[in-house]
């Protein structure tokens, strides 16, 4: 699918993987372009067609399997297809299955995806704050070790996600990073009073390499700030928009040839 924007991490090497956008899909109107969000009012249609090209556009054949996300640090491990409504509800992936492509669906949240190579195992998380605070990226090191993996030889690549300079919350949210961390202080500037600029994207490379993980790229890339690129549901809602859309972030193992 050459029309569908395709981002890659280089610690991710040539392993199948991308961080998608809005680019390339068939949706339209408030959910142009590539939206994979079921929980969109988009057509069914539409949302199945994307979800198609999204997958061909990085691993062709393979299997997409995401998860029903609910904000929290579970994972789980893949060893097989699984159908689109019974998804399992969780915000992580693991598998050492060639032919799986894990898919996590991001709205301004950050979409993490890992590799070992050595091991031939690969993670897919979703973080956004909840998650992130939670221990979402440690489960999932946890997880690819259960499989075979070692988090010293493991890569991480943090995609698309609400930079810094559009991520205003309040004093509220700020005291509660701090209470789990004085330190996590640094993730944080000044905003108008009683709110602050709260960096994700930092934070959660912060909490991989407190994991043990070496190899982390963050690719720096705010969907906030990129309206003809990316979805955001903070965009949506400071514009009184009624929806918004969802992008996906893949990886998967190939099946050898022959």
């Amino acid at each position: 699918m050459n029309d569908v924007e395709v981002i890659r991490a280089r610690a991710l090497g040539a392993v199948p993987h991308g961080y998608l956008g809005r680019r390339g899909g068939v949706s339209a109107g408030l959910h142009a372009g590539l939206n994979v969000g079921a929980g969109s009012t988009d057509d069914e249609a539409a949302i199945t067609a994307n979800r198609h090209r999204a997958a061909a556009a990085v691993l062709p054949g393979a299997a997409l399997v995401t998860v029903f996300q609910v904000h929290s640090a579970e994972v789980v491990p893949i060893t097989a297809p699984i159908a689109f409504a019974d998804r399992p509800r969780a915000d992580a992936m693991v598998t050492d299955r060639p032919g799986l492509l894990l898919g996590i669906l991001t709205a301004d949240c950050a979409p993490v995806l890992f590799l070992d190579s050595q091991a031939g195992v690969i993670g897919a998380a979703h973080a956004g704050w909840k998650g992130a605070i939670s221990g979402v990226t440690d489960a999932t090191i946890t997880a690819m070790e259960k499989l075979g993996a070692d988090r010293g030889r493991i890569a991480a690549a943090i995609g698309p996600c609400i930079a810094r300079a559009s991520y205003e919350v309040d004093d509220g949210f700020a005291r509660r990073f701090e209470a789990d961390d004085p330190a996590n202080e640094r993730f944080f500037s000044a905003g108008r009073p009683g709110h602050h600029q709260f960096d994700l994207e930092a934070y959660v490379a912060h909490r991989l390499a407190a994991a043990g993980v070496t190899r982390i790229e963050m690719l720096g890339l705010d969907t906030y700030a990129d309206p003809t690129r990316f979805f955001s549901f903070r965009r949506a809602t400071h514009h009184a928009e009624p929806d918004y859309g969802r992008q996906i972030s893949l990886i998967g193992l190939p099946v050898a040839a022959g």
